[in-house]
């Protein structure tokens, strides 16, 4: 049984940093494509970052620059570290992986971008 854990999220203000994690298990990172995504109220999901299983990451323009996706295969953990926060980067931040033919998502960390 595959399970994604975000953790990480919390409040920061403008100009901060915070580096959420996802803990797999059931299944390998490594050996995975990974993806961010995130969802603010009233929109729809966004892709936010993707690794894939070869090390290759791509990022949305809104973000390219100010996050970094990465991963931890001995941990098991791919994270997104973000930095330079604005309010607009206020959502949910889910985690997604590609695993043997199936998506698999975790149930989300709120980040909130506020002063």
């Amino acid at each position: 049984q595959v399970q994604l854990v975000e953790s990480g999220g919390g409040l920061v203000q403008p100009g901060g940093s915070l580096r959420l994690s996802c803990v797999a298990s059931g299944s390998i990172i490594g050996i995975s494509d990974m993806d961010w995504y995130r969802q603010a109220p009233g929109n729809p999901r966004e892709l936010v970052a993707t690794i894939t299983d070869d090390g290759s990451t791509n990022y949305a323009s809104s973000v390219k620059g100010r996050f970094t996706i990465s991963r931890d295969n001995a941990k098991n953990t791919l994270y997104l570290q973000m930095n330079s926060l604005k309010p607009e980067d206020t959502a949910v931040y889910f985690c997604r992986q590609l695993y043997r033919g199936s998506f698999y998502w975790g149930r989300g960390t709120q980040v909130t971008v506020s002063s």
